[in-house]
């Protein structure tokens, strides 16, 4: 049998990793400067970044001058350094994800050309890139596609190690990105998981990992652990030499709080056991789980007869079994195992025989949708009210939106029909292509406006000066972000009554003072409706309030909460 080292000096190698390389650029890359940071997670975390080039502290991540201690501050330096580095936040806060999906591309390519040959290498790297899970993360600022690329890092290095046996430095380099995965987001140790159908084989067929699975493999957490204490170790020492009550707080947050308390007493996104097989795996997952369905007979016999395929897969199998034992789920926690999933299922499928069945499906499934999307904006042309009604929280201009809609499911329909002979997959892999670049650019530029609070900020600095101050209550970090006015809140963490007793004593301090506060809040310490209303964002209308807004009572607040940021958003006019 041909070594991989003589397969990998051959062109053969090279000739389909650039094209693949190109391709995967591409698809992520479109569609950057087209858009804002936007909610749930992608303001928070570019403000954090932001504030760590304007403030040039980046141990601790702070969001409106409060520590943010929900999560280690890998991603946010990601960020930050390239905003540092190119100098325009627009365009620098989608880079990292970006390219964490090329290298995680790259290494499902390299792993299935060194584990099988080129072909199932490209089929890996390709199907990985038609799951609508992957592209959806990595083309956003969010830090699942970044702990997925170090946890894939962290499988390359045991596999180049225990399957391949390329040396021990594999085994530790494995080891060490999951200590980068862990400073990123604490699951950045899922890749561990793999040791345990590393041992059952080990133990079956001791030729298996022969001089490979030892003693020494128990060195492996050191690597990890360094890794970690690059980040850890400075933060504690910080937080003991200062000793500040917030300081304090932050770390017992970080370290406790966000990990074992978290995964055994999630406080959010409670879900049932089985959310990632009925919600996820099925439809964000598509086309593989359809894949492993119809093609079921071989993927048992291929299970049977290659250990490393069956590793593989129990490591799969292990990860979402992790995540569905924690009450709290959200359908991205079990990205990491996608990439690994596609390796296996291309090395176990490649070279099949077509499935009709399968064939059929999918060209049901493509055709359906077609049609629903040309419903869709055929309804939105005309202005339907019920489509008026689904789509108020997402656009604010239908006729456009329409434009797009329809366009899609045109060319969507044209696509299907030119490729009619072709596989499935191929035409999956059209409207994808297709899909993603429309929306990528003609579709960021349509919902811009209204994921992000821009609009309704201008006119505040509109209506009080840019050189006025404004405080927050009860508000998401898009308003800090997008602030032209200097912005001062009242601790994120603080409950509302806590918050406005604080904005009640800070407009009385100082003059040229204002509040927004959302309408549905209900406050003591204000009339919201004497305050003037500012317009809509994010499904809430937002009033403007200044001291003539006061009631004569407030209760003092026990304690007292001010943070500062000035000027935040300047980096729009950069």
């Amino acid at each position: 049998m041909q070594s991989f080292r003589e397969r990998f000096n051959s062109d053969d190698y090279y000739q389909v990793l650039w094209p693949l390389l190109f391709i995967s650029l591409g698809l992520l890359l479109v569609g950057i400067g087209f858009r804002s940071p936007w909610p749930a997670d992608e303001p928070r975390f570019v403000e954090v970044a932001r504030e760590m080039v304007a403030a040039n502290q980046w141990l601790f991540p702070m969001r409106g001058g409060e520590y943010y201690p929900d999560k280690p501050p890998v991603f946010m330096w990601a960020i930050a350094a390239c905003y540092k580095l190119i100098g325009d936040l627009k365009l620098a806060f989608l880079i990292p994800n970006a390219l964490c999906g090329l290298l995680t591309v790259f290494l499902v390519y390299d792993l299935g050309a060194r584990l099988w040959n080129v072909r199932i290498a490209r089929n890996a790297a390709l199907l990985l890139l038609l799951v609508p899970q992957f592209l959806i993360q990595a083309k956003a600022a969010q830090i699942d596609a970044m702990v997925m690329c170090w946890i894939t890092l962290g499988c390359y290095g045991l596999v180049r190690h225990f399957m391949l046996g390329d040396g021990w430095r594999w085994y530790f380099l494995g080891w060490a990105f999951m200590g980068l995965g862990v400073i990123t987001k604490g699951v950045g140790f899922l890749p561990l998981l793999m040791m345990i159908p590393i041992i059952i084989y080990g133990l079956k067929d001791k030729q298996l990992f022969a001089g490979r699975l030892t003693w020494r493999c128990l060195l492996g957490p050191v690597a990890m652990l360094s890794v970690i204490a690059c980040w850890l170790i400075p933060m504690v020492l910080t937080v003991q030499s200062l000793n500040t009550p917030e300081l304090v707080a932050y770390q017992n947050n970080i370290l406790f709080k966000q990990t074992g308390e978290r995964y055994v007493n999630s406080w959010h996104h409670i879900k049932p056991w089985y959310f990632f097989m009925v919600s996820v795996i099925p439809w964000l997952w598509f086309p593989i789980p359809f894949l492993l369905i119809t093609y079921w007979r071989t993927v048992v016999n291929k299970v049977k007869a290659d250990p490393i395929i069956a590793i593989l897969l129990i490591w799969v199998a292990l990860v979402i079994l992790f995540f569905s034992l924690s009450p709290g789920k959200r359908n991205v926690y079990i990205l990491p195992a996608l990439p690994m999933l596609a390796l296996a299922c291309s090395a176990m499928l490649t070279g099949q025989t077509i499935n009709r069945w399968f064939e059929r499906l999918v060209s049901a499934l493509l055709w359906l949708l077609a049609m629903i999307l040309l419903v869709v904006g055929i309804f939105a042309f005309i202005h339907h009210p019920k489509i008026l009604k689904k789509l108020a929280d997402y656009t604010n201009d239908l006729t456009h939106f329409s434009y797009l809609i329809l366009t899609l499911s045109t060319l969507w329909i044209v696509g299907l029909i030119a490729l009619r002979k072709q596989v499935a997959l191929i035409r999956i892999a059209f409207v994808s292509a297709l899909s993603w670049s429309l929306i990528s650019t003609w579709g960021y530029s349509l919902l811009e406006d209204i994921r992000t609070p821009k609009s309704l900020m201008h006119d505040v600095a509109a209506h009080i000066g840019e050189d006025a101050e404004l405080g927050l209550i009860k508000f998401k970090e898009q308003f800090i972000l997008f602030s032209p006015m200097s912005v001062t809140h009242f601790s994120y963490l603080a409950p509302v009554e806590e918050q406005e007793r604080n904005a009640y004593q800070w407009l009385q301090e100082g003059t040229n003072r204002y509040l927004l506060v959302p309408s549905s809040t209900e406050l003591s310490c204000f009339d919201l409706s004497g305050g003037k209303n500012m317009g809509t964002a994010h499904r809430e209308d937002w009033i403007l309030l200044s001291v003539a807004n006061e009631l004569h009572t407030c209760q003092t607040p026990k304690r007292q909460y001010r943070y500062f940021t000035e000027h935040p958003g300047y980096w729009m006019h950069e």
